[in-house]
């Protein structure tokens, strides 16, 4: 039996990286799953996607009425789209600033708010948000990501103390240096960048969005029935040391 057999499954950001191999790592264990993303996909996922933009005035109420219409309800939201564009904090524009905290931020808690009815009639909601190491200290040229993720943080939280009474678990994970569409290119054009963060893991390596989908999969399984509120460090081990 397939651990995820007729669970139904919402995945944000499915275009590439996390978001992409959650969607797929899902799939392979039985789930039904929709997903949603501004880029096109390369090939066919095997699944239904939006062409959507998560932070879109219409999105929350859009992707409600299509999960549904498509699933029937829903079991798991997994908030996984998200923007990096670095910058220095003096040299970021309101226009830049406002956009991060809408598409990584606001719509996390937009999305949360329009899918809890649906979570709510499941026997077991779950939701996972992608937050970042980056929720635990500051890097510098990254401060919109930053504030953005220890806000992903912080609303993980809040929903998991208001929303435990309805029987839904609400966590979020931390990657560390994972190999995506958003950290590919400056990995692979400075070694420097590249080696610090392999030489940062007490395993030698950068992360897979594979090693990230199969936390998100544990938390959102029935063996994660007792976990809520809380942030899973995905990044080697990166953090742990000094």
């Amino acid at each position: 039996m397939k651990r995820f057999a007729g669970c139904r499954v919402l995945v944000t950001g499915v275009a590439d990286g996390i978001g992409q191999a959650t969607a797929a790592a899902f799939l392979a264990e039985g789930a039904r799953v929709l997903g949603c993303d501004l880029q096109p996909l390369a090939a066919d996922p095997g699944y239904e996607v939006l062409p959507l933009d998560v932070a879109a005035a219409d999105a929350p109420g859009r992707l409600a009425q299509r999960v549904a219409e498509a699933l029937g309800g829903l079991d798991v939201l997994v908030n996984n789209a998200g923007i990096c564009p670095v910058a220095p904090l003096a040299e970021t524009t309101d226009e830049d600033w406002d956009r991060v905290q809408e598409v990584n931020l606001r719509a996390v808690f937009r999305l949360c708010r329009a899918l809890y009815p649906l979570l709510c009639a499941s026997a077991a909601g779950r939701v996972v948000n992608i937050a970042s190491v980056s929720a635990r200290f500051a890097n510098a040229g990254m401060g919109a990501y930053t504030a953005s993720k220890h806000g992903v943080a912080g609303l993980s939280k809040s929903l998991a103390a208001e929303w435990g009474a309805d029987g839904i678990t609400v966590n979020y994970v931390l990657p560390g240096a994972i190999v995506t569409g958003i950290t590919r290119e400056l990995r692979d054009a400075d070694p420097a960048f590249r080696e610090f963060w392999e030489n940062k893991s007490p395993l030698g390596r950068w992360g897979q969005p594979e090693d990230v989908a199969r936390g998100i999969l544990f938390l959102a399984s029935r063996d994660a029935d007792f976990v809520t509120g809380h942030g899973l460090a995905i990044d080697g081990g990166a953090m742990a040391v000094s």
